[in-house]
């Protein structure tokens, strides 16, 4: 084995030939078996406090034994007795912070979705350009999902979480549900069962069959879907009365594609649906509603007004 290859490996820096001729060795297996083990440890109650008076009656007992005895033993400065139990429950710390902060990251690209289980069987789906994270290890305890994006949510019969966003939360009440929370844009979609969303401290329940929107701070009147899941999960992307702007950033995540506007109004309203697989048609569906002309070059696509030369 190469000497580097061990922290190569736990930087996530080894390519895949590395990887997998490292996982040949003998000592991968023993390294594999010290982190499962180490996941699985549980730091220590520790009382500084009660720690620090232990030492200092014993050291006291000690002194009075051999002043006794008639020996002369010269104390460390307390400065030094309180930086050595200082280090100790520092060491402690971030050994117990280590093996329990440890959480779980899912995320996608551009021009990608996944599905990820939960610990409770609960099923999400990740839409292009989205993140989850939460605590696998304190899963029954801290039931949270932090997203940034897009996602859907297949919750396991009896469960229950929620889902953090930079805008607002959502409170599982078993449940299928979408949640899409991208700058300021907030929107939760119920499919199925019921969910409450809190936003701007204003708690409303979504039955099944309804939705919340709010775009900059504010909120939207929106129609319930008219699907059993969102369209993105069918491949497309759609809209009904969002401005032109959300559209365009979505087209960027679905096709991993730089857009440029030139003289478009992009708080214009946008009412359609355009393909996640199909660009040249996207780029139709998307510029013959909105009266746009596209220039398409690789990887770039500039939109024009009609008017603009």
């Amino acid at each position: 084995m190469k000497e580097n290859y061990l922290a190569k490996w736990l930087n996530n820096e080894l390519s895949e030939a590395e990887l997998a001729a490292f996982k040949e060795t003998a000592e991968y297996a023993s390294y594999q078996r010290i982190i499962e083990a180490s996941a699985r440890m549980e730091g220590p109650a520790y009382d500084p406090a009660a720690a620090y008076n232990d030492l200092k009656a014993k050291l006291t007992d000690r002194n009075s034994e051999n002043k006794k005895a008639g020996k002369v033993i010269q104390m460390r400065p307390l400065r030094k007795l309180m930086a050595i139990a200082a280090a100790i429950v520092l060491m402690i710390a971030v050994s117990f912070w280590f093996v329990n902060s440890q959480d779980e990251t899912v995320s996608t690209l551009y021009a990608q979705s996944t599905t990820h289980t939960l610990p409770d069987a609960s099923e999400i789906i990740l839409n292009a350009g989205s993140e989850i994270t939460y605590s696998k290890k304190k899963w029954n305890k801290e039931r949270v999902v932090s997203l940034e994006g897009e996602a859907f949510f297949k919750v396991a019969k009896g469960e229950k979480f929620s889902v953090d966003t930079d805008l607002g939360e959502v409170w599982v009440l078993g449940t299928q549900f979408n949640v899409e929370q991208r700058g300021d844009y907030f929107e939760v979609t119920c499919y199925e069962g019921l969910v409450r969303v809190n936003f701007a401290r204003v708690e409303k329940e979504l039955p099944a069959g309804s939705s919340f929107l709010a775009i900059n701070g504010k909120v939207i009147p929106v129609e319930g879907p008219n699907a059993d899941v969102p369209s993105w999960l069918n491949q497309e992307s759609s809209f009904k009365s969002i401005p032109l702007k959300y559209v365009l950033e979505e087209f960027e995540r679905q096709f991993d594609i730089e857009v440029e506007t030139r003289g478009v109004d992009l708080n214009q309203l946008f009412t359609g649906t355009f393909s996640n697989t199909n660009k040249e048609l996207a780029l139709q569906s998307i510029s013959s509603p909105s009266r746009l002309t596209y220039d398409l070059d690789g990887e770039n696509v500039i939109f024009y007004a009609e008017e603009t030369p």
